[in-house]
């Protein structure tokens, strides 16, 4: 059964071969991320790694029985107790569930582990699985988005109120499993 789990430096040949494998699946809904992303990968990797450490991202990947990725699930942002979701999954996982049940497990992460209280994503018009998964996870358009977000493309703002998902007791203060910064 597939497994999310935190990125780590372990991960860096399964989400490489992953965003190689999907990249042309990736760039029919959403900006291609260039030669450079694939040229320059254990750089950027890196500061990924650097950032999450910093405690103002969590990133994740799905992980499958044999070790390969099956989709990435990102917090960015992490300010006031708020982030920014942006997922992808592999094109052979599509349209199964995969991403809207990775989607809400990351919510209940998002609020027992990190102790956020909302997240918000952005899917462009055009991007129509997307924006299925975000209303299925339990997200509400709020407005519209900026097309800079978005590769130029018109899209909406979604958002995602957590204080349901927060264990009893724990709705104000810090969730009790939330590592301390820098952890």
């Amino acid at each position: 059964m597939p497994e999310l789990q935190r990125l780590h430096a372990g991960h860096a040949p399964a989400v490489l071969a992953f965003e190689r494998a999907n990249r042309a699946y990736f760039a029919a809904s959403v900006s291609d991320r260039g030669d450079d992303f694939f040229d320059r990968f254990a750089d950027r990797y890196d500061a990924l790694l650097a950032e999450q450490e910093a405690g103002v991202c969590a990133f994740h990947v799905l992980v499958a029985e044999d070790g390969s990725v099956l989709g990435r699930f990102n917090l960015v942002g992490i300010e006031d107790r708020t982030a920014e979701l942006g997922y992808r999954v592999a094109q052979h996982v599509a349209g199964r569930g995969v991403a809207t049940s990775t989607v809400r497990e990351l919510c209940r992460l998002a609020a027992h582990r990190y102790g956020l209280r909302t997240l918000r994503a952005a899917a462009a018009h055009r991007n129509v699985a997307s924006r299925r998964v975000l209303v299925k996870a339990g997200f509400v358009p709020v407005g519209p988005a900026d097309p800079a977000r978005l590769g130029g493309k018109p899209g909406t703002w979604y958002r995602r109120d957590l204080m349901n998902d927060r264990p009893s007791g724990t709705s104000t203060g810090q969730a009790p499993d939330r590592p301390a910064p820098g952890s």
